[in-house]
Protein backbone atom coordinates (compact mmCIF):
# COMPACT_ATOMS: atom_id res chain seq x y z
CA UNK A 1 0.00 0.00 0.00
CA UNK A 2 1.31 3.19 -0.97
CA UNK A 3 1.54 5.73 1.82
CA UNK A 4 3.52 8.91 0.30
CA UNK A 5 1.37 11.61 0.38
CA UNK A 6 2.78 12.87 -2.84
CA UNK A 7 1.44 9.83 -4.71
CA UNK A 8 -2.61 10.59 -5.99
CA UNK A 9 -2.53 8.26 -8.57
CA UNK A 10 -6.08 6.88 -9.46
CA UNK A 11 -7.77 9.75 -7.79
CA UNK A 12 -6.19 12.41 -9.22
CA UNK A 13 -8.09 13.69 -11.63
CA UNK A 14 -11.24 13.27 -9.91
CA UNK A 15 -9.73 15.55 -7.31
CA UNK A 16 -8.18 18.15 -9.82
CA UNK A 17 -11.58 18.34 -11.27
CA UNK A 18 -12.77 19.32 -7.85
CA UNK A 19 -10.00 22.18 -7.13
CA UNK A 20 -10.88 23.77 -10.66
CA UNK A 21 -13.46 27.00 -10.48
CA UNK A 22 -16.57 26.84 -10.05
CA UNK A 23 -18.27 26.23 -13.24
CA UNK A 24 -21.16 28.73 -14.32
CA UNK A 25 -23.79 25.84 -13.38
CA UNK A 26 -25.13 23.86 -10.62
CA UNK A 27 -22.66 20.83 -10.00
CA UNK A 28 -22.68 17.68 -7.76
CA UNK A 29 -19.73 15.86 -5.97
CA UNK A 30 -19.53 12.25 -6.15
CA UNK A 31 -21.29 10.66 -4.06
CA UNK A 32 -18.49 8.46 -2.49
CA UNK A 33 -16.72 11.95 -1.93
CA UNK A 34 -17.40 14.76 0.71
CA UNK A 35 -15.59 17.87 -0.48
CA UNK A 36 -15.57 21.26 1.67
CA UNK A 37 -14.39 24.92 2.02
CA UNK A 38 -12.00 25.36 4.85
CA UNK A 39 -9.37 27.21 5.63
CA UNK A 40 -6.41 24.88 6.09
CA UNK A 41 -3.30 27.48 5.84
CA UNK A 42 -2.74 26.98 9.38
CA UNK A 43 -1.24 23.18 8.68
CA UNK A 44 2.53 23.39 9.22
CA UNK A 45 2.90 19.60 9.60
CA UNK A 46 0.95 15.98 9.65
CA UNK A 47 2.83 14.54 12.20
CA UNK A 48 1.12 13.68 15.70
CA UNK A 49 4.13 14.53 17.32
CA UNK A 50 4.05 18.21 16.14
CA UNK A 51 0.61 18.87 15.44
CA UNK A 52 -0.54 22.06 17.08
CA UNK A 53 -2.57 23.58 14.67
CA UNK A 54 -6.67 23.75 14.32
CA UNK A 55 -6.58 21.90 10.85
CA UNK A 56 -4.38 19.56 11.16
CA UNK A 57 -5.48 18.56 14.84
CA UNK A 58 -9.07 17.84 12.87
CA UNK A 59 -7.44 15.49 10.11
CA UNK A 60 -5.20 13.84 12.43
CA UNK A 61 -8.39 13.28 14.89
CA UNK A 62 -10.28 11.41 11.63
CA UNK A 63 -6.93 9.11 10.43
CA UNK A 64 -4.84 7.99 13.67
CA UNK A 65 -6.61 6.38 16.84
CA UNK A 66 -5.18 7.31 20.35
CA UNK A 67 -5.37 5.35 23.03
CA UNK A 68 -8.76 6.95 25.14
CA UNK A 69 -11.41 8.21 23.69
CA UNK A 70 -14.25 10.65 24.91
CA UNK A 71 -18.57 10.69 24.57
CA UNK A 72 -18.52 13.58 22.43
CA UNK A 73 -21.88 14.52 23.69
CA UNK A 74 -20.71 13.95 27.25
CA UNK A 75 -17.35 14.10 27.62
CA UNK A 76 -17.01 12.92 31.32
CA UNK A 77 -17.63 9.65 30.14
CA UNK A 78 -14.24 8.16 29.01
CA UNK A 79 -13.44 4.63 26.83
CA UNK A 80 -10.48 2.64 25.48
CA UNK A 81 -9.40 3.15 22.07
CA UNK A 82 -6.37 1.14 20.93
CA UNK A 83 -6.93 0.88 24.88
CA UNK A 84 -8.82 -1.97 26.22
CA UNK A 85 -8.49 -1.65 29.49
CA UNK A 86 -6.13 -0.11 32.59
CA UNK A 87 -5.05 -0.09 36.20
CA UNK A 88 -3.45 2.03 38.22
CA UNK A 89 -0.71 0.31 40.71
CA UNK A 90 -1.40 0.90 44.78
CA UNK A 91 1.02 4.51 44.83
CA UNK A 92 -0.54 5.59 42.07
CA UNK A 93 2.30 6.77 39.93
CA UNK A 94 1.79 4.05 37.59
CA UNK A 95 -0.87 3.16 34.78
CA UNK A 96 -0.85 -0.64 33.38
CA UNK A 97 -2.30 -0.63 29.81
CA UNK A 98 -4.17 -3.36 28.02
CA UNK A 99 -4.06 -3.18 24.46
CA UNK A 100 -6.72 -4.25 22.16
CA UNK A 101 -5.59 -7.09 19.68
CA UNK A 102 -6.53 -7.63 15.82
CA UNK A 103 -5.92 -3.76 15.23
CA UNK A 104 -3.80 -3.22 11.53
CA UNK A 105 -1.92 -0.22 11.07
CA UNK A 106 -3.21 0.95 7.30
CA UNK A 107 -0.06 -0.25 6.02
CA UNK A 108 -0.74 -3.63 6.81
CA UNK A 109 1.43 -3.99 9.53
CA UNK A 110 -0.10 -5.65 13.18
CA UNK A 111 -0.92 -2.64 16.05
CA UNK A 112 1.00 -3.54 19.30
CA UNK A 113 2.19 -2.58 22.47
CA UNK A 114 5.25 -1.60 21.19
CA UNK A 115 3.98 0.59 18.80
CA UNK A 116 2.02 2.47 21.36
CA UNK A 117 5.31 2.30 23.27
CA UNK A 118 7.65 3.64 20.46
CA UNK A 119 4.43 6.52 19.74
CA UNK A 120 4.81 7.94 23.58
CA UNK A 121 8.62 7.86 23.34
CA UNK A 122 8.90 9.43 20.26
CA UNK A 123 6.44 12.33 21.65
CA UNK A 124 8.71 12.90 24.31
CA UNK A 125 11.88 12.55 22.69
CA UNK A 126 11.34 14.81 19.64
CA UNK A 127 10.21 17.91 22.24
CA UNK A 128 8.20 19.30 19.66
CA UNK A 129 5.50 21.64 21.10
CA UNK A 130 2.71 19.77 21.98
CA UNK A 131 5.56 16.98 23.69
CA UNK A 132 4.67 18.81 27.34
CA UNK A 133 0.98 17.51 27.63
CA UNK A 134 2.80 13.99 28.38
CA UNK A 135 6.06 15.11 29.46
CA UNK A 136 4.32 17.27 32.16
CA UNK A 137 3.73 13.55 34.23
CA UNK A 138 7.78 13.60 34.41
CA UNK A 139 9.17 12.67 31.36
CA UNK A 140 12.16 13.35 29.44
CA UNK A 141 13.89 12.65 26.34
CA UNK A 142 16.56 10.85 28.56
CA UNK A 143 13.93 8.94 30.86
CA UNK A 144 11.32 7.98 28.45
CA UNK A 145 12.35 4.91 27.46
CA UNK A 146 12.65 3.71 31.19
CA UNK A 147 9.37 4.88 32.32
CA UNK A 148 7.08 4.13 29.39
CA UNK A 149 7.95 0.54 29.05
CA UNK A 150 6.51 -2.79 27.32
CA UNK A 151 5.63 -5.80 29.22
CA UNK A 152 4.05 -7.87 26.72
CA UNK A 153 3.00 -8.29 23.25
CA UNK A 154 -0.31 -6.28 23.80
CA UNK A 155 0.52 -4.73 27.28
CA UNK A 156 2.54 -1.75 28.97
CA UNK A 157 3.46 0.74 31.41
CA UNK A 158 3.35 4.34 32.10
CA UNK A 159 5.08 5.67 35.30
CA UNK A 160 4.61 8.89 36.52
CA UNK A 161 6.85 11.11 38.81
CA UNK A 162 4.05 11.98 41.14
CA UNK A 163 0.54 10.19 41.89
CA UNK A 164 -1.96 12.33 39.43
CA UNK A 165 -5.48 12.44 39.40
CA UNK A 166 -5.84 9.11 36.96
CA UNK A 167 -8.67 11.23 34.74
CA UNK A 168 -6.38 14.18 34.23
CA UNK A 169 -3.83 11.43 32.80
CA UNK A 170 -6.49 9.86 30.54
CA UNK A 171 -7.62 13.20 29.16
CA UNK A 172 -4.09 14.30 28.28
CA UNK A 173 -3.90 10.47 26.12
CA UNK A 174 -6.93 11.59 24.17
CA UNK A 175 -4.72 14.33 22.73
CA UNK A 176 -3.23 14.50 19.60
CA UNK A 177 -0.17 14.02 20.55
CA UNK A 178 -0.88 10.96 21.72
CA UNK A 179 -1.43 9.03 18.60
CA UNK A 180 -0.49 5.62 17.73
CA UNK A 181 2.07 5.83 14.55
CA UNK A 182 3.11 2.17 12.81
CA UNK A 183 6.44 1.83 14.54
CA UNK A 184 8.15 -0.33 11.69
CA UNK A 185 6.80 2.15 9.32
CA UNK A 186 8.11 5.31 10.44
CA UNK A 187 11.32 3.94 11.40
CA UNK A 188 11.93 2.75 7.46
CA UNK A 189 11.84 6.20 6.73
CA UNK A 190 14.01 7.42 9.29
CA UNK A 191 17.00 9.54 8.25
CA UNK A 192 19.98 10.13 10.44
CA UNK A 193 18.18 9.16 14.06
CA UNK A 194 14.69 11.42 13.44
CA UNK A 195 12.66 8.80 14.35
CA UNK A 196 11.10 9.40 10.73
CA UNK A 197 10.38 13.03 11.87
CA UNK A 198 11.59 14.01 8.42
CA UNK A 199 9.42 12.13 6.73
CA UNK A 200 6.25 12.10 8.91
CA UNK A 201 5.95 15.95 8.34
CA UNK A 202 4.29 15.10 4.89
CA UNK A 203 3.26 11.55 5.19
CA UNK A 204 1.26 9.10 6.94
CA UNK A 205 1.64 6.33 9.23
CA UNK A 206 -1.59 5.30 11.29
CA UNK A 207 -4.61 2.91 11.72
CA UNK A 208 -7.43 5.51 12.00
CA UNK A 209 -10.78 5.71 9.84
CA UNK A 210 -9.30 7.41 7.23
CA UNK A 211 -5.52 8.14 5.96
CA UNK A 212 -3.48 10.81 4.18
CA UNK A 213 -3.63 10.28 1.18
CA UNK A 214 -2.62 14.34 -0.07
CA UNK A 215 -1.27 17.67 1.09
CA UNK A 216 -0.52 20.83 -0.69
CA UNK A 217 -0.15 23.32 1.93
CA UNK A 218 -2.84 26.19 1.22
CA UNK A 219 -4.43 24.50 -1.44
CA UNK A 220 -5.99 21.00 -0.40
CA UNK A 221 -5.74 17.73 2.23
CA UNK A 222 -7.57 14.11 0.80
CA UNK A 223 -8.00 11.05 3.16
CA UNK A 224 -8.99 8.30 1.82
CA UNK A 225 -11.41 5.29 3.56
CA UNK A 226 -8.55 3.13 5.35
CA UNK A 227 -9.79 -0.32 4.51
CA UNK A 228 -7.96 -1.55 7.24
CA UNK A 229 -10.28 -0.59 10.12
CA UNK A 230 -12.20 -2.22 11.07
CA UNK A 231 -14.55 0.11 13.33
CA UNK A 232 -18.20 1.51 12.36
CA UNK A 233 -17.90 3.97 8.93
CA UNK A 234 -20.20 6.14 6.60
CA UNK A 235 -20.41 5.39 3.33
CA UNK A 236 -17.36 7.86 1.92
CA UNK A 237 -14.39 6.88 -0.21
CA UNK A 238 -12.50 9.84 0.77
CA UNK A 239 -12.81 13.82 1.70
CA UNK A 240 -11.40 16.59 0.20
CA UNK A 241 -10.50 19.56 1.97
CA UNK A 242 -9.94 22.84 -0.18
CA UNK A 243 -8.33 25.64 1.03
CA UNK A 244 -10.84 28.69 0.48
CA UNK A 245 -10.17 31.80 2.24
CA UNK A 246 -13.23 34.28 1.00
CA UNK A 247 -16.23 33.40 2.91
CA UNK A 248 -18.06 34.63 -0.02
CA UNK A 249 -16.41 31.86 -2.53
CA UNK A 250 -17.03 29.35 0.03
CA UNK A 251 -20.99 30.27 0.32
CA UNK A 252 -20.78 30.64 -3.51
CA UNK A 253 -19.66 27.16 -4.17
CA UNK A 254 -21.99 25.70 -1.71
CA UNK A 255 -25.06 27.14 -3.39
CA UNK A 256 -23.96 25.64 -6.76
CA UNK A 257 -23.13 22.27 -5.01
CA UNK A 258 -19.50 22.19 -5.95
CA UNK A 259 -18.78 21.71 -2.41
CA UNK A 260 -20.65 19.94 0.40
CA UNK A 261 -19.95 21.91 3.59
CA UNK A 262 -18.58 25.43 4.18
CA UNK A 263 -16.79 25.56 6.94
CA UNK A 264 -16.33 29.29 7.59
CA UNK A 265 -18.78 31.65 6.93
CA UNK A 266 -19.80 34.86 8.52
CA UNK A 267 -22.74 35.99 9.91
CA UNK A 268 -23.46 37.75 6.43
CA UNK A 269 -23.54 34.71 4.62
CA UNK A 270 -24.93 32.88 7.39
CA UNK A 271 -28.14 35.08 7.36
CA UNK A 272 -28.50 34.76 3.32
CA UNK A 273 -28.52 30.98 3.46
CA UNK A 274 -31.07 30.86 6.17
CA UNK A 275 -33.93 30.50 3.69
CA UNK A 276 -32.04 27.67 0.99
CA UNK A 277 -34.38 24.40 1.36
CA UNK A 278 -30.82 23.13 0.49
CA UNK A 279 -28.73 23.97 3.02
CA UNK A 280 -28.61 22.73 6.85
CA UNK A 281 -26.79 25.51 9.17
CA UNK A 282 -25.03 22.74 12.02
CA UNK A 283 -23.99 25.11 14.94
CA UNK A 284 -22.53 23.43 18.88
CA UNK A 285 -20.50 25.25 21.36
CA UNK A 286 -16.93 24.91 21.30
CA UNK A 287 -14.10 25.18 23.64
CA UNK A 288 -12.13 27.27 21.97
CA UNK A 289 -11.32 30.76 23.21
CA UNK A 290 -10.89 33.98 21.26
CA UNK A 291 -7.86 36.02 23.05
CA UNK A 292 -5.63 38.60 22.43
CA UNK A 293 -1.77 37.98 23.27
CA UNK A 294 0.27 40.76 24.49
CA UNK A 295 4.31 40.10 24.03
CA UNK A 296 5.98 41.29 27.86
CA UNK A 297 8.84 41.73 25.51
CA UNK A 298 7.38 44.94 24.19
CA UNK A 299 8.17 47.58 26.77
CA UNK A 300 4.63 49.25 26.86
CA UNK A 301 2.70 46.11 27.25
CA UNK A 302 4.81 45.00 29.86
CA UNK A 303 3.47 47.68 32.39
CA UNK A 304 0.58 46.53 34.40
CA UNK A 305 -1.38 49.53 33.64
CA UNK A 306 -1.52 49.23 30.14
CA UNK A 307 -1.97 45.59 30.18
CA UNK A 308 -5.16 47.03 32.32
CA UNK A 309 -5.93 49.70 29.44
CA UNK A 310 -6.39 47.71 26.21
CA UNK A 311 -9.24 45.32 28.90
CA UNK A 312 -10.84 48.31 28.90
CA UNK A 313 -10.89 48.98 25.16
CA UNK A 314 -12.60 46.07 23.59
CA UNK A 315 -16.25 46.31 22.67
CA UNK A 316 -16.55 42.75 23.85
CA UNK A 317 -20.80 42.89 23.09
CA UNK A 318 -20.79 44.59 19.84
CA UNK A 319 -18.27 42.09 18.33
CA UNK A 320 -20.25 39.55 19.78
CA UNK A 321 -23.42 40.94 18.11
CA UNK A 322 -21.83 41.92 14.80
CA UNK A 323 -18.60 40.22 13.49
CA UNK A 324 -19.09 37.18 15.50
CA UNK A 325 -23.19 36.93 15.66
CA UNK A 326 -24.23 33.22 15.71
CA UNK A 327 -20.36 32.16 15.89
CA UNK A 328 -19.44 33.43 19.24
CA UNK A 329 -20.35 34.67 22.68
CA UNK A 330 -18.98 36.96 25.03
CA UNK A 331 -16.15 35.50 27.67
CA UNK A 332 -13.37 36.70 29.75
CA UNK A 333 -11.92 33.69 31.57
CA UNK A 334 -9.24 31.27 30.48
CA UNK A 335 -11.69 28.30 31.01
CA UNK A 336 -14.86 27.67 28.59
CA UNK A 337 -18.15 27.41 30.08
CA UNK A 338 -19.33 23.87 30.62
CA UNK A 339 -15.49 22.81 31.57
CA UNK A 340 -14.85 22.23 35.52
CA UNK A 341 -14.22 25.50 37.77
CA UNK A 342 -14.92 27.99 34.74
CA UNK A 343 -15.94 31.28 35.99
CA UNK A 344 -18.52 33.67 34.04
CA UNK A 345 -16.80 36.61 35.30
CA UNK A 346 -17.14 39.48 32.82
CA UNK A 347 -14.48 42.32 34.80
CA UNK A 348 -14.25 44.15 31.50
CA UNK A 349 -16.47 46.45 29.01
CA UNK A 350 -15.40 49.32 26.81
CA UNK A 351 -14.34 52.21 29.21
CA UNK A 352 -12.61 55.07 27.48
CA UNK A 353 -12.05 57.08 29.93
CA UNK A 354 -10.72 54.62 32.10
CA UNK A 355 -8.62 53.43 29.80
CA UNK A 356 -7.02 56.90 29.32
CA UNK A 357 -6.53 57.04 32.90
CA UNK A 358 -4.68 54.20 33.28
CA UNK A 359 -2.69 54.94 30.16
CA UNK A 360 -1.76 58.01 31.61
CA UNK A 361 -1.32 56.16 35.11
CA UNK A 362 1.44 54.16 33.09
CA UNK A 363 3.43 56.81 31.82
CA UNK A 364 1.50 57.02 28.14
CA UNK A 365 -1.25 59.84 28.13
CA UNK A 366 -0.54 59.94 24.36
CA UNK A 367 -0.86 56.67 23.94
CA UNK A 368 1.56 54.75 21.80
CA UNK A 369 1.61 52.43 18.48
CA UNK A 370 1.47 48.85 18.33
CA UNK A 371 1.43 46.12 15.72
CA UNK A 372 -1.08 43.28 15.66
CA UNK A 373 -0.05 40.09 13.50
CA UNK A 374 -3.74 38.85 12.44
CA UNK A 375 -4.25 35.59 10.18
CA UNK A 376 -5.99 36.57 7.37
CA UNK A 377 -9.44 34.99 7.82
CA UNK A 378 -12.85 36.57 7.71
CA UNK A 379 -13.83 36.60 10.90
CA UNK A 380 -10.25 37.19 12.83
CA UNK A 381 -9.81 40.29 10.33
CA UNK A 382 -12.98 41.82 11.20
CA UNK A 383 -12.78 41.21 15.16
CA UNK A 384 -8.46 42.90 14.71
CA UNK A 385 -10.37 45.58 12.65
CA UNK A 386 -13.62 46.42 15.67
CA UNK A 387 -10.48 46.44 18.50
CA UNK A 388 -8.27 48.97 16.13
CA UNK A 389 -11.18 50.99 16.16
CA UNK A 390 -11.86 51.18 20.13
CA UNK A 391 -8.21 51.13 20.61
CA UNK A 392 -7.66 54.53 18.40
CA UNK A 393 -10.32 55.52 20.58
CA UNK A 394 -8.36 55.38 23.96
CA UNK A 395 -4.87 56.66 22.02
CA UNK A 396 -3.32 53.73 21.05
CA UNK A 397 -2.69 53.23 17.32
CA UNK A 398 -3.05 49.64 16.10
CA UNK A 399 -1.22 48.22 13.10
CA UNK A 400 -2.47 45.08 12.06
CA UNK A 401 -0.22 43.25 10.19
CA UNK A 402 -2.20 40.58 8.00
CA UNK A 403 -0.76 37.10 7.01
CA UNK A 404 -1.66 33.32 6.61
CA UNK A 405 -2.19 30.82 9.65
CA UNK A 406 1.41 29.64 8.89
CA UNK A 407 2.93 32.73 8.98
CA UNK A 408 1.64 34.29 12.06
CA UNK A 409 1.98 31.16 14.37
CA UNK A 410 5.47 30.76 13.04
CA UNK A 411 6.07 34.54 14.45
CA UNK A 412 3.79 33.70 17.45
CA UNK A 413 5.25 30.83 18.71
CA UNK A 414 8.98 32.60 18.16
CA UNK A 415 8.05 35.74 20.56
CA UNK A 416 8.73 37.88 17.84
CA UNK A 417 5.23 40.22 18.07
CA UNK A 418 3.57 42.34 19.53
CA UNK A 419 0.09 41.60 20.09
CA UNK A 420 -1.66 38.18 18.28
CA UNK A 421 -5.22 38.06 17.60
CA UNK A 422 -6.15 34.02 17.67
CA UNK A 423 -7.64 31.02 19.02
CA UNK A 424 -7.06 28.58 21.60
CA UNK A 425 -8.64 25.07 21.99
CA UNK A 426 -8.48 22.61 24.49
CA UNK A 427 -5.92 19.90 24.36
CA UNK A 428 -8.08 17.75 26.14
CA UNK A 429 -11.25 17.99 28.74
CA UNK A 430 -9.17 18.54 31.82
CA UNK A 431 -9.03 22.21 33.02
CA UNK A 432 -5.46 21.49 33.34
CA UNK A 433 -5.17 22.16 29.60
CA UNK A 434 -5.65 25.81 29.62
CA UNK A 435 -4.81 26.44 32.96
CA UNK A 436 -1.52 24.57 32.10
CA UNK A 437 -0.77 27.32 28.69
CA UNK A 438 -2.44 30.51 30.02
CA UNK A 439 -1.05 30.26 34.10
CA UNK A 440 2.20 28.73 33.52
CA UNK A 441 5.37 29.31 32.62
CA UNK A 442 8.39 27.67 34.41
CA UNK A 443 11.26 28.75 32.15
CA UNK A 444 10.66 32.16 30.72
CA UNK A 445 13.88 32.44 29.09
CA UNK A 446 14.15 32.24 25.21
CA UNK A 447 15.29 28.52 25.89
CA UNK A 448 12.48 27.42 27.90
CA UNK A 449 11.24 24.19 26.91
CA UNK A 450 7.64 24.76 28.08
CA UNK A 451 6.27 26.90 25.54
CA UNK A 452 2.88 27.88 26.90
CA UNK A 453 0.52 30.81 25.90
CA UNK A 454 2.62 32.17 28.92
CA UNK A 455 5.96 31.40 27.64
CA UNK A 456 5.41 32.58 24.18
CA UNK A 457 3.97 36.01 25.60
CA UNK A 458 7.34 36.31 27.96
CA UNK A 459 5.23 36.65 30.84
CA UNK A 460 6.43 35.21 34.27
CA UNK A 461 3.37 34.28 36.01
CA UNK A 462 5.54 34.06 39.41
CA UNK A 463 3.22 32.43 42.52
CA UNK A 464 0.60 31.22 39.34
CA UNK A 465 3.38 28.65 38.59
CA UNK A 466 2.67 26.61 41.80
CA UNK A 467 -1.02 26.96 42.33
CA UNK A 468 -1.20 25.43 38.78
CA UNK A 469 1.10 22.62 39.97
CA UNK A 470 -1.03 22.02 42.49
CA UNK A 471 -4.38 21.81 41.35
CA UNK A 472 -3.60 18.52 39.44
CA UNK A 473 -2.86 16.78 42.47
CA UNK A 474 -6.33 17.79 44.16
CA UNK A 475 -8.32 14.79 44.23
CA UNK A 476 -11.63 17.09 45.72
CA UNK A 477 -13.62 17.80 42.51
CA UNK A 478 -14.99 20.63 44.87
CA UNK A 479 -11.83 21.88 45.87
CA UNK A 480 -9.95 21.61 42.65
CA UNK A 481 -12.72 23.31 40.81
CA UNK A 482 -12.09 26.72 43.55
CA UNK A 483 -8.22 26.44 42.72
CA UNK A 484 -9.15 27.00 38.83
CA UNK A 485 -11.22 29.94 39.58
CA UNK A 486 -8.79 31.66 41.62
CA UNK A 487 -6.67 31.25 39.03
CA UNK A 488 -8.94 32.70 36.11
CA UNK A 489 -9.48 35.62 38.36
CA UNK A 490 -5.61 36.49 38.42
CA UNK A 491 -5.12 35.98 34.86
CA UNK A 492 -8.54 37.82 34.25
CA UNK A 493 -6.34 41.07 36.29
CA UNK A 494 -2.94 40.66 36.03
CA UNK A 495 -1.75 38.12 33.02
CA UNK A 496 -1.24 39.20 29.27
CA UNK A 497 -3.99 37.95 27.85
CA UNK A 498 -7.47 39.85 26.78
CA UNK A 499 -9.99 37.65 26.30
CA UNK A 500 -12.89 38.17 24.07
CA UNK A 501 -15.04 35.51 23.05
CA UNK A 502 -16.06 31.93 23.16
CA UNK A 503 -16.46 30.36 20.09
CA UNK A 504 -19.64 29.01 18.29
CA UNK A 505 -18.73 26.62 15.90
CA UNK A 506 -20.62 26.79 12.55
CA UNK A 507 -21.11 24.82 9.42
CA UNK A 508 -23.19 25.00 6.70
CA UNK A 509 -24.01 21.45 4.87
CA UNK A 510 -26.02 20.54 1.75
CA UNK A 511 -28.24 18.14 1.63
CA UNK A 512 -28.39 14.77 1.87
CA UNK A 513 -25.10 15.07 3.16
CA UNK A 514 -25.91 13.26 6.85
CA UNK A 515 -23.39 12.02 9.82
CA UNK A 516 -20.95 15.46 9.90
CA UNK A 517 -20.26 16.08 13.49
CA UNK A 518 -19.12 18.88 15.36
CA UNK A 519 -17.61 18.09 18.48
CA UNK A 520 -16.61 19.66 21.69
CA UNK A 521 -13.23 20.31 20.91
CA UNK A 522 -11.68 21.30 17.79
CA UNK A 523 -9.94 18.25 17.14
CA UNK A 524 -13.08 16.05 17.46
CA UNK A 525 -14.81 17.13 14.29
CA UNK A 526 -15.49 14.37 12.74
CA UNK A 527 -16.63 12.78 8.95
CA UNK A 528 -16.21 9.04 10.19
CA UNK A 529 -19.80 8.21 9.76
CA UNK A 530 -20.54 10.74 7.10
CA UNK A 531 -23.02 9.67 4.38
CA UNK A 532 -24.21 11.06 1.45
Amino acid sequence: MMNCVRGLAAAGLMIAGLLLPAAPVAAETPRDTLVMAWQIDDIITLDPAEIFEFSASEIAGNTYERLIGYDLADVSKIFGVVAESWTVSEDGRTLSFKIRENKRFASGNPLTAEDVVFSLQRAVKLDKSPAFIIGQFGLTPANAEEKIRQTGDFTFELEMDKPYAPTFVLYCLTATVASVVDKDLVLANEVDGDLGYGWLKTNYAGSGPFMIRDWRASEVVVIEKNTAYTGPTGTLARVVYRHIGETATQRLLLEKGDIDIARNLGAEELDALASNPDILVQSAPKGTVYYLGLNQKNEHLAKPKVREALKYLVDYDTIAATVMKSLGTAHQAFLPKGMLGAVTDRPFRLDVAKAKALLADAGLPDGFKVTMDTRSQPVITGMAEAIQQTFAAGGVDLEIIPGDGKQTLTKYRARQHDIYIGQWGPDYQDPHTNAQTFASNPDNSDEGTTKTLAWRNAWDPGALNAETDAAILESDPAKRAAMYQDLQRKVMADGPFVIVLQQVEVAAVRKPVAGFVLGPSFDSNSVVMVTK
